[in-house]
């Protein structure tokens, strides 16, 4: 049965003090399902900390993701860089097992050092396999490296690209942020469902049923220029695209199971907004 989780990319967004586990009991509160926990700066979280999330999701029957820190770039041709991004994503990959986090979301890097597109993403795979090893090495389950679509034209992290990460590399299965795809292409694409749907067929194609069971997202409006990516922004922002319900529809007609995070800037609030276009509209 299609079930759709939503919530918020972090803490939510009046939420002026506390934890995780706090923000955990907000959300569901709100009647929300789901929450990223964002590492993005670096990952100091404590084995009993990360245990006490994990505790309190399963108590509420909250879906946890993790985001993995910014600074990561598999593709790079600096061998320092490369093994610090190896050591930094194990790092997430150990807490996100503590917090029973089922995806690490992770950006693999960029084009910038390579004669071509190809040989950036052919070393992104092979770095990669440094931390599929050591999944494989300390029997860790439950967790899945997530590449996410990217919204620069200068990062590895196209749809195809992030396909050919998870086909060579295991455990893994696709974050597709929407936002990022429209902005990539300078908002020619998720414009209608059709695109939408071909998104969702092809992942689920390539990839199988686990990829989309669920499907990890991202969500929010976004400012896009040349080259693509600029700025975040509400689901209020009429001046923005892409159309959640256009998405939203697309993830009902294909019927795959979706966890959606909102990458707003107004986080919870928007994540609510779009669980009722969901519900009502769509």
């Amino acid at each position: 049965m299609q079930k759709l989780r939503f919530g918020p990319a972090g803490k939510p967004y009046d939420m002026k003090s506390g934890d995780y586990v706090r923000a955990i009991e907000i959300i569901s509160e709100m009647g929300l399902d789901a929450i990223e926990y964002e590492a993005v700066r670096g990952v100091a979280i404590k084995k009993e900390n990360a245990e006490a999330i994990r505790e309190k999701a399963r108590e509420k029957n909250v879906i946890v993701s993790m985001h993995a820190p910014y600074f990561l770039n598999f593709a790079s041709p600096k061998t320092d860089t490369v093994r610090k991004s190896v050591e930094r994503l194990i790092r997430a990959v150990d807490a996100a097992s503590w917090m029973n986090a089922y995806v690490v979301v992770f950006h693999p890097g960029y084009y910038k050092g390579h004669s071509n597109r190809e040989d950036a993403l052919r070393q992104t795979i092979n770095s990669l396999s440094e931390v599929a090893s050591y999944i494989e090495q300390n029997s860790i389950r439950g967790v899945f490296l997530s590449p996410e679509t990217t919204g620069k034209d200068s990062q590895v992290g196209s749809l195809e690209e992030v396909i050919a990460i998870c086909k060579e590399v295991s455990p893994c299965k696709p974050t597709i942020d929407w936002a990022h795809l429209y902005a990539r292409s300078e908002g020619t694409f998720i414009t209608n469902i059709d695109e939408v749907i071909g998104v969702l067929e092809r992942v689920e194609k390539e990839l199988g049923r686990e990829a989309v069971d669920p499907l990890h997202t991202h969500f929010s409006k976004i400012e896009y220029g040349r080259g693509g990516e600029r700025e975040h922004h509400t689901l209020a922002e009429t001046e923005y695209g892409p159309e959640w319900s256009i998405v939203c529809r697309g993830l009902k007609e294909v019927g795959v199971s979706a966890v959606i995070i909102s990458e707003s800037p107004i986080l919870d609030r928007d994540a609510i907004v779009m669980k009722k276009i969901c519900e009502e509209n769509c």
